[in-house]
């Protein structure tokens, strides 16, 4: 048997077919387009995913034998809000995670109780519930006809089996879930003007949600394959890098960044600015520090100097004491520990001296300082991470990853070469799926190396990390 992985990304679809070994056979990547209209606007047209998989699993046919595919799993970028008519087509573009025109329907949802006492988070404007909300005060036409709720991973999975399903995970982000239950809630649901009826039925990320539609099959020359529950990106790639068990966190360097921690009991701490979600897997829970811009602050700028990331990085050096120059990544916002929509990035110190390298290095190092500052919002719940695998395209940089574990004092494991992100985890859930295996085959990849703290850097570190939280302090009264 073989199982396909299907992952939703923000700027590409990526799909893999794994062997009942867990090795990837075949893989495919298809871009994708973010449409950014407004200041703080980011949407997608829903179609492009449904072309995208079609493209993706077309490629994976053309390279190996599919005819024993036995499960598909989804996964895919959270909280976006995808408005479903009666005719299972979009009411208009998917507003994303990343957009925050919400920020005035976030607050007034936070400010009601009963959302952090039932959800166990900070209602954030990139969450679901609130895009929501706007549609209702701007577009009210379009919130009048919306039929369905979903999720973008459990769009594409309505235009693979037909069902209207989502699963633990990617709902614990919508902000109208009881994430202890593991249940919508019919409270939050009403407070937005909604009922139960408009959203999808719920299983657990390695259930049975439904199988390819027939006539995908026939189109496609696949079998009628099972398809799991599957789990939001970051669930996902907690179970393709084996991080299940209580306290195997995980770092991901992707367009946004995530330190991510396993919970075997529903920890929740509002206050902290702390994603308190279900995991992928039945009676798991987990924990994120969520930083909106990481590799982006990084392709910000190489978009600004005319140089790619790669030219801005490569010669860096050994990792040094933080400069007097500082950067705050909140291009777009900030959600981990802030909670600010509002908020925009900075460079500060600049001087005649300040070159392109010398902006990278304070655009590496100032996203380290954002993620410092998650670490210490999830000691605030008391989980303590000591270790933690680093994943994403950002971890190709051995320079970064040796900064990220001076700045946060912590070892880094770098897996070797290999996939062990959120398409190999959405491959494990459907094969969990179609065989009735357990969490037990996510197991962690072998490493290529450890990468310790460097321990003479430790008080320069601090100091450079404390004038952050100065700066910081200074821009929020701007």
């Amino acid at each position: 048997m073989s199982f396909i992985g299907l992952d939703l990304g923000t700027s590409s679809l990526k799909a893999i077919l794994m062997d009942d070994a867990q090795n990837i056979v075949a893989e495919h990547s298809v871009p994708l387009t973010v449409s950014r209209p407004h200041d703080g606007w980011s949407e997608q047209d829903p179609q492009t995913w449904c072309d995208a998989a079609m493209t993706a699993l077309r490629a994976l046919s053309a390279q190996v034998d599919c005819s024993t595919v036995a499960g598909l799993g989804l996964a895919g970028h959270m909280h976006g809000a995808t408005l479903i008519g009666a005719d299972d087509r979009p009411l208009r573009p998917c507003m994303l995670w990343n957009d925050t025109r919400s920020h005035a329907q976030a607050a007034a949802m936070d400010a009601d109780p009963q959302f952090r006492a039932i959800t166990g988070n900070i209602v954030f404007p990139g969450f679901t519930a609130p895009k929501v909300a706007w549609v209702r005060d701007n577009e009210p036409d379009v919130f009048d006809r919306i039929a369905n709720v979903l999720l973008p991973k459990d769009y594409l999975r309505l235009f693979l089996t037909g069902e209207h399903v989502s699963e633990m995970s990617d709902a614990a982000g919508t902000a109208w879930f009881d994430t202890g239950a593991r249940d919508w809630s019919d409270a939050l649901l009403n407070a937005c003007g909604l009922s139960r009826t408009k959203m999808p039925r719920l299983v657990e990320g390695s259930d049975v949600s439904g199988r390819l539609r027939a006539d995908l099959a026939d189109e496609l020359g696949l079998p009628r394959m099972v398809v799991a529950g599957g789990a939001g990106d970051n669930a996902a790639a907690a179970i393709g890098a084996g991080v299940v068990r209580d306290g195997s966190a995980f770092m991901s360097l992707g367009t946004s960044g995530v330190l991510f921690a396993a919970n075997n009991g529903y920890r929740p701490d509002p206050a902290t600015a702390v994603h308190s979600f279900c995991h992928a897997v039945p009676g798991v829970w987990h924990q994120m520090g969520v930083i909106l811009a990481a590799t982006d602050a990084l392709e910000w700028l190489a978009r600004l100097t005319g140089q790619s990331a790669a030219e801005l990085t490569t010669g860096l050096g050994d990792v040094q004491a933080p400069g007097r120059t500082l950067f705050l990544p909140y291009l777009g916002g900030e959600r981990t520990p802030h909670n600010d929509a509002t908020i925009r990035g900075q460079f500060l110190h600049l001087d005649h001296a300040t070159d392109a390298r010398a902006a990278a290095r304070a655009v590496l190092q100032g996203v380290s300082f954002a993620f410092a500052d998650c670490q210490a919002a999830l000691a605030a719940t008391g989980t303590q991470i000591e270790r933690a695998l680093v994943l994403g395209g950002g971890a190709k940089s051995a320079h970064w990853v040796a900064m990220l574990a001076s700045t946060l004092d912590i070892t880094l494991d770098v897996p070797r070469a290999g996939d062990f992100g959120a398409a190999l985890g959405a491959a494990r859930l459907g094969m969990m799926a179609a065989t009735g295996a357990g969490a037990e085959i996510a197991t962690s990849p072998s490493l290529a190396q450890s990468v310790v703290p460097a321990v003479d850097l430790r008080a320069a570190m601090q100091d450079g990390h404390a004038r952050y939280r100065a700066a910081y302090e200074t821009l929020k009264r701007l």
